[in-house]
C-alpha cells in the first residue's frame, strides 16, 4: 500500500504521450506569439500617449518628439546617385529661366534684378557676360551656386543671356559645345562663350567640360533634401524673403507644421504666395518632399 502511494506522489501531470506532445507544442508556440506581440507593440507608431510618456521616462526624460526625430535620423538615406543623360538637347535660356530663376527674378526677391528692369540690369551688364555667368555658376549674395544642378553650365549661361537681354543687353545665346578633344575633356575645360566673341562674327566655341562628355553622376552626401534646399530653396528661406519661413525659425514654422506634411508638400508642388510651383525647380515630388522634411526638421 505504501509503495503505490509513493509512486502516485512522484508522477507528474503528464501521464500520456499525447499530453507530452501538447506540452512540448505549447511550450514553443506561446513564447513565439508573445515575442511577435511584443515586437509589434514596440514598432507600432500609434501608441497611446501614456505609453509614449512611459518610454520617455524610461529613457531619462527624452520626449516622444526626440524619439521620432532620432528614428528619422537613423533611417534616412545617406546618399543619392543620379544618372543623367549628357546627350539630351540643351534647353534654351527662356526654358532654364522659367524652371530655375523665376522664384527670385520675377518678384525681385533678395535684391535680385527683375526681368526687364533696365535700371537694375544696367550696371550688371557693364561688368560683362563672363562676370555675370561666373556669378550665376558660383553664386552671389542670396543666390546659391547654379553649377552642378539640374542644368549644365552652358544652359545656365543661356539663362543669363536671356535675363540680361530683357534688361537691355544684346548677348548672343551660347551655342551647344562641340565635341571635346581627349586632352580638353580630361582637364575639364569650361564651356562659356564670352561676350566679346558673341558680338563678333563667327563665334568660337570652347571645349566642353568633362561632365558633358559622359553621363553625369551626382552624389549628395547629405541626402537629397538638404541638397535641393541649398540649390532651390535657400535663396528665399535663408533670408526670409517674401515672408518665406526662415530655416530653423520654430515660431514661423510651428503653424505650418500643424497643417501636416501632405499640405506642405502640396503647397510646394502647386506654389503659394510668392513661391512658384516646385519652388522654381524641376525636382520630382519625392525630392521636394525630402526638402520640406529637411526644413521642417530644422525647426523642431
Amino acid at each position: 500500500m505504501s509503495d503505490s502511494t509513493q509512486e502516485e506522489a512522484h508522477t507528474g501531470p503528464i501521464k500520456t504521450p499525447k499530453q507530452l506532445l501538447l506540452a512540448v507544442f505549447f511550450s514553443f508556440v506561446i513564447p513565439v506569439f508573445a515575442i511577435i506581440g511584443l515586437v509589434a507593440y514596440v514598432v507600432n507608431e500609434n501608441k497611446p500617449a501614456g505609453s509614449r510618456q512611459a518610454e520617455s521616462h524610461a529613457l531619462g526624460g527624452v520626449t516622444a518628439q526626440d524619439l521620432d526625430k532620432g528614428v528619422a535620423e537613423r533611417i534616412r538615406k545617406v546618399g543619392m546617385v543620379e544618372i543623367r543623360d549628357a546627350n539630351r538637347p540643351l534647353k534654351s535660356g527662356e526654358e532654364v529661366f522659367k524652371a530655375q530663376c523665376t522664384a527670385c527674378h520675377m518678384p525681385g526677391a533678395a535684391g535680385a534684378p527683375k526681368v526687364g528692369d533696365a535700371a537694375a540690369w544696367g550696371a550688371r551688364i557693364r561688368t560683362g557676360f563672363d562676370a555675370l555667368v561666373t556669378s550665376a555658376l558660383k553664386g552671389k549674395g542670396a543666390m546659391p551656386a547654379q553649377s552642378g544642378g539640374d542644368f549644365n553650365d552652358v544652359e545656365i549661361a543661356r539663362a543669363v543671356a536671356y535675363l540680361a537681354n530683357t534688361g537691355g543687353a544684346k548677348f548672343a545665346e551660347p551655342k551647344a559645345p562641340a565635341a571635346a578633344a581627349p586632352t580638353a575633356a580630361a582637364s575639364g575645360a569650361a564651356v562659356v562663350q564670352t561676350a566679346a566673341a558673341a558680338a563678333a562674327a563667327p563665334a568660337p566655341v570652347t571645349p566642353a567640360p568633362a561632365a558633358a562628355a559622359a553621363p553625369q553622376t551626382v552624389a549628395a552626401a547629405g541626402g537629397s533634401g538638404e541638397a535641393l534646399y541649398k540649390q532651390a530653396c535657400m535663396a528665399c528661406h535663408a533670408a526670409g524673403v517674401a515672408n518665406a519661413p526662415k530655416l530653423g525659425d520654430k515660431a514661423a514654422w510651428a503653424p505650418r507644421v500643424k497643417q501636416g506634411m501632405p499640405v506642405l508638400v502640396q503647397s510646394v508642388l502647386k506654389g503659394k504666395g510668392a513661391m512658384p510651383p516646385k519652388g522654381g525647380s524641376s525636382a520630382s515630388e519625392p525630392e521636394l518632399r525630402a526638402a520640406v522634411e529637411y526644413m521642417v526638421n530644422s525647426a523642431k
